[in-house]
């Protein structure tokens, strides 16, 4: 009898050549720039993909009347009302939240709420979620950044 020589050598090469064979037809199967070759080339990007973005973005800030932020100064005893989606931010001066009922202002930053007659913090975005929602003056000196609809009592 003879002997079985090792061909393991042989089996690789063909194992190898058959997964060779296997990429060659899928990747030739995907179509480039189709969903199965998403390549995205730098000109793309330049041309197409950044001026339908800016476009959309200056026409979102031109278009929306409530984009900007606006300076109110408050004097003690002074009221900022607020409607509903407006929204403040303390940036001089102490302030308390004017509400009749719970919540009171929705503090973005924290993601809690305040109350009624409880201290605005410096620096925290707060929204009005309800009709009635206040910012008093605690003191002179009081500046805000306001933006939404408003009016001072």
């Amino acid at each position: 009898m003879k002997p079985k020589k090792n061909r393991w050598y042989l089996r690789a090469l063909a194992l190898m050549l058959a997964s060779m064979a296997a990429l060659v037809t899928f990747s030739a199967a995907a179509e480039a720039g189709s969903q199965g070759d998403p390549l995205v080339t730098l000109s793309y990007l330049n041309e197409t993909f950044l001026p339908k973005i800016l476009a959309q973005v200056q026409g979102t800030a031109s278009g929306s009347s409530g984009a900007n932020f606006t300076v109110v100064d408050l004097s003690k005893g002074q009221s900022l009302n607020l409607a509903v989606g407006g929204e403040a931010m303390l940036r001089a001066g102490t302030a308390t939240c004017g509400a009749a009922s719970s919540p009171g202002l929705i503090d973005e930053t924290s993601a809690g709420s305040v109350d009624n007659g409880g201290a605005l913090v410096k620096n925290h975005l707060y929204m009005s979620t309800m009709d009635g929602r206040t910012v008093k003056a605690a003191g002179d000196g009081v500046k805000l950044l306001v933006r939404g609809t408003y009016s001072l009592s």
